[in-house]
C-alpha cells in the first residue's frame, strides 16, 4: 500500500531537509552541464515527480508544469510553475499532445506496483508531442544489490534493460540508454563538491566506474496515432 500524502510529506522532510541547499546546488549543475541541452528552451516541460522544485527551478522552458502527490511541493515551487496534485497513474490534468518532454528523477520505483508505472509511462505518451521525449532518470538496482532497499518506500526494483522495456511497449522509441551514468545518492551524506560533479560530467569515461544510476530518453513517434 503506497504511503498517504501526509506520511510522503514527512518522510521527505525526514530524509532531505539537512541536504536541501547541497541538493539545489547539485541540481543546478546537472542542468547547466547536462540536461538543459536535452530541453529546448521554447519547450512545455512537466517535472514528474517533482519534490520540491530541484530539477524544474534551473531549467528554462516557456512552459513548466511540476506533478507530485507530496503536500510540502506547492510550498518550495515558485510563481509561474503549474502544479499537478495527482496521482500520476490516473489521467494527467492536460492536453493531448501538449507537452515538449517529460522529466522524471528517482520517482519510478517509489510507485507501487508495475501497472502504476505502465500507466504513468502511457499517460506521458499521451500528453507528449509527436517527437516529444521522456527523460528518465533512477537508481539502476543491477548495480546496487541491498543498497537499493535502504529507502523504506522504493516498491520496485528496475533496471535500465527493464525499463527500456515498458518504455517500448508504452509506445516509445529508446533513443538513448546509460545503464551507468550518475552516482546513487546524495541523501545519506554522500556530498562530493559540486565542481567535482560539473567534471565528472565532462567525462564520460568516468561514468562505468562510478555510475549506479540509469539514463534513458524515449522518443513518442512522429506519426503516432493518439
Amino acid at each position: 500500500m503506497p504511503m498517504d500524502q501526509e506520511e510522503l510529506g514527512r518522510g521527505y522532510r525526514l530524509r532531505f531537509s539537512a541536504s536541501a541547499g547541497y541538493r539545489r546546488e547539485v541540481w543546478n549543475a546537472l542542468v547547466d552541464g547536462f540536461f538543459q541541452a536535452m530541453i529546448p528552451e521554447d519547450s512545455a516541460l512537466l517535472d514528474l515527480g517533482c519534490g520540491w522544485g530541484e530539477f524544474i527551478h534551473p531549467v528554462r522552458a516557456v512552459r513548466k508544469y511540476a506533478m507530485d502527490l507530496n503536500p510540502d511541493a506547492p510550498r518550495h515551487l515558485a510563481t509561474g510553475i503549474t502544479f499537478l496534485h495527482q496521482d500520476c497513474s490516473e489521467r494527467w490534468e492536460l492536453e493531448d499532445s501538449s507537452l515538449d518532454r517529460v522529466f522524471t528523477s528517482n520517482f519510478l520505483e517509489h510507485l507501487p506496483t508495475k501497472d502504476h508505472v505502465k500507466a504513468t509511462l502511457s499517460e506521458a505518451r499521451r500528453c507528449l508531442k509527436p517527437g516529444g521525449r521522456i527523460i528518465c532518470l533512477g537508481p539502476n538496482v543491477r548495480y546496487l544489490t541491498g543498497r537499493y532497499w535502504d529507502y523504506w518506500d522504493h516498491h520496485l526494483p528496475i533496471t535500465d534493460l527493464a525499463l527500456q522495456e515498458i518504455l517500448q511497449l508504452t509506445g516509445f522509441e529508446v533513443i538513448r540508454r546509460v545503464p551507468r551514468f550518475l552516482p546513487y545518492t546524495i541523501s545519506r551524506g554522500f556530498t562530493p563538491p559540486v565542481a567535482f560533479l560539473r567534471l565528472y560530467l565532462r567525462l564520460p569515461i568516468l561514468w562505468p566506474l562510478l555510475g549506479r544510476q540509469f539514463l534513458l530518453v524515449g522518443e513518442k513517434p512522429c506519426g503516432t496515432p493518439e
